[in-house]
Formats: structure tokens, C-alpha cells, sequence
């Protein structure tokens, strides 16, 4: 299982189909019963949709997430999850919006909006969407309660990030 994991991070970043389905034949080739690898079926669900997510992004852009909620203002809104606010003593519970202008997080007692511009990279580490200042100090981390949406949000981070870089030369 190790050397499946390890496998899966190495492929991670850039998985595809042929990637996926390699990983895919590996899981199935170990041999376990389903209930011994629920984990590793939902990272490599998490590729599947992350995928998914890439192409309809190359299709046709972002998605657009429909929400009423009132700290969106009007923004476009990219991706709308459950999450927890790790860094924060009672770790509270909210939900995990992405906006072409900022990160925010309400929930909990808590509320949070990072603008993309003190950002520096988007990254996921298991189930954890993590935020980077420049200089590589983290900023933020966000427990989603799957893999998917970790590797999602972390995608779609990225796509915010490389759009906003290529519309500002020099960042």
C-alpha cells in the first residue's frame, strides 16, 4: 500500500487518464478487500474528478458556483465546500469558498478572506487544501472532508493563481 501511495503522489499533479488507469490496475492488483482500501478508492476517485474538472476547464473555463451567500459580493464564484480551519485552536467548521479575488472561509465563529494577491501557491496534502505566502511559509490550511475536493480546490487555487500571474507580468 506504501508503494501505492507514494505512486499515486508521484502522479498526482499532472494525472490523466493514463495515469489514472494504471493506478487503477496497481489498486486492483494488490488484492485487497474493498473495505482495506476505501482510502485509496477515494484518492483515486479524487484523480478521476480532478481530471474531469481540467478538461471542463480547458473546455470552457472555471465553473461558476451558484451561492446566495452574502461575503461573495457578486464575485465569481469557482468552488464552494465544507472544510475546517486547522490552524485555529477549536478548529472550527464552515465552509470553503474560492472567488477569482479571494479565499474565504466563514464558519464556526471564524471568518477569513485571503485576496489571491498574498498568495503565492495552492497545494493539497491529503485531504488538506494549503495556501502559501511568498517566501514558502504557509498561510492557510483547509481540511476538506474528501480528497476530491482537496485536489479540486487546489487545482482551481493553482488556475486563479497562473491567470492572475499571466494578467500581471512580472509576478
Amino acid at each position: 500500500m506504501r508503494r501505492w501511495r507514494e505512486s499515486w503522489a508521484s502522479s498526482e499533479p499532472t494525472a490523466e487518464r493514463a495515469a489514472i488507469a494504471r493506478l487503477a490496475g496497481e489498486l486492483e492488483q494488490i488484492g485487497l478487500p474493498d473495505e482495506e482500501i476505501e482510502i485509496e478508492r477515494e484518492m483515486l476517485q479524487a484523480l478521476i474528478d480532478r481530471d474531469e474538472l481540467s478538461c471542463a476547464t480547458r473546455a470552457g473555463g472555471l465553473p461558476r458556483v451558484e451561492t446566495g451567500h452574502r461575503v461573495v459580493r457578486g464575485e465569481p464564484c469557482h468552488f464552494s465546500a465544507p472544510a475546517t480551519l486547522v490552524q485555529e485552536t477549536a478548529q472550527p467548521t464552515g465552509r470553503l469558498l474560492l472567488t477569482s479575488g479571494r479565499v474565504i472561509f466563514v464558519g464556526g465563529g471564524a471568518s477569513v478572506a485571503i485576496p489571491w494577491h498574498a498568495v503565492s501557491a495552492a497545494a493539497h496534502a491529503d485531504r488538506h487544501l494549503v495556501l502559501v505566502k511568498s517566501g514558502g511559509e504557509v498561510a492557510y490550511r483547509f481540511r476538506c472532508n474528501s480528497y476530491t475536493d482537496a485536489l479540486c480546490a487546489a487545482f482551481i487555487g493553482r488556475e486563479i493563481l497562473a491567470a492572475r500571474r499571466s494578467a500581471t507580468p512580472g509576478l
